[in-house]
């Protein structure tokens, strides 16, 4: 029988190597209890070891870093665009829409040249400011505080101007993509509005490249099993795939 000092070495040496561990394996491995296992996830978490998530942990080098606006545009731009062209394939004339800030939402708002009649909805300035530029969009925007570093608008009066309407799609941007903890994002009040605009639409379409899988942040906006639509690059992990299988969730990838 190792000692709690021996199994929490071991515990880390074997995050650090598979990037993730379960409790339910890690008590049948160790033979001890599964109450002792989490207790051990909590005590490694607490000295950022690792960290912790539902029914285990994950590596703390899976956690994203929120990047500026700057570095996000740069960052696997080509894949962006491509994304995007596949992306408004799955839009039609006279659809309602939300468009969800960020950057590759925004090569989304650059490709719907040639739709009409759509009435979208957004909370991200640079987002507005591109579909401005189309004659057959009607722009909505939700208001709110400007979030600089991702020019995004959030708080109480961002939620309010969604309250009262219902959108045929979402397309949504992701910071972060795990199996377990589902969409994430770094800021709170971005992550509820998030939520919301899932909610008032009857189709949500995640779009992101696959950097984004296996990390997560700190703010939960959706789960695997509510999403419709996955659209991402070829770079995709096979457990994802697998798991979208099993949920129902139609994947496209681009090369």
């Amino acid at each position: 029988m190792l000692t709690t000092i021996e199994r929490h070495s071991e515990i880390i040496q074997q995050i650090n190597k598979t990037g993730k561990v379960s409790v339910e394996a890690l008590a049948s491995e160790y033979a001890v209890s599964t109450v002792t296992i989490r207790n051990d996830l909590n005590q490694l978490d607490k000295k950022s070891l690792l960290v912790r998530s539902r029914g285990g942990a994950i590596s703390s080098s899976r956690i994203t870093k929120e990047l500026s606006f700057k570095q996000k545009h740069i960052q696997n731009h080509k894949v962006k665009k491509l994304l995007a062209k596949e992306t408004v394939k799955l839009i039609n004339n006279g659809d309602s829409i939300i468009l969800d800030s960020g950057t590759t939402t925004e090569e989304v708002a650059l490709c719907l040249h040639q739709h009409q009649q759509l009435k979208v909805m957004t909370n991200g300035l640079n987002v507005a400011a591109k579909l401005a530029q189309h004659d057959g969009i009607e722009v909505m925007v939700t208001g709110g505080t400007l979030r600089q570093k991702s020019q995004s608008f959030f708080d109480s009066q961002a939620r309010d101007s969604l309250r009262h309407y219902h959108f045929d799609k979402i397309i949504l941007a992701v910071d972060g993509f795990d199996l377990q903890a589902g969409i994430t994002t770094h800021f709170a009040q971005e992550a509820s509005l998030n939520r919301l605009m899932c909610e008032k639409s009857a189709e949500i379409i995640v779009v992101t490249d696959s950097s984004k899988f296996d990390k997560r942040s700190c703010h939960v906006v959706q789960n695997i099993d509510k999403i419709n639509t996955v659209i991402t690059d070829k770079g995709i992990p096979a457990e994802y795939i697998k798991a979208f299988a099993i949920a129902g969730v139609e994947l496209i990838m681009v090369d």
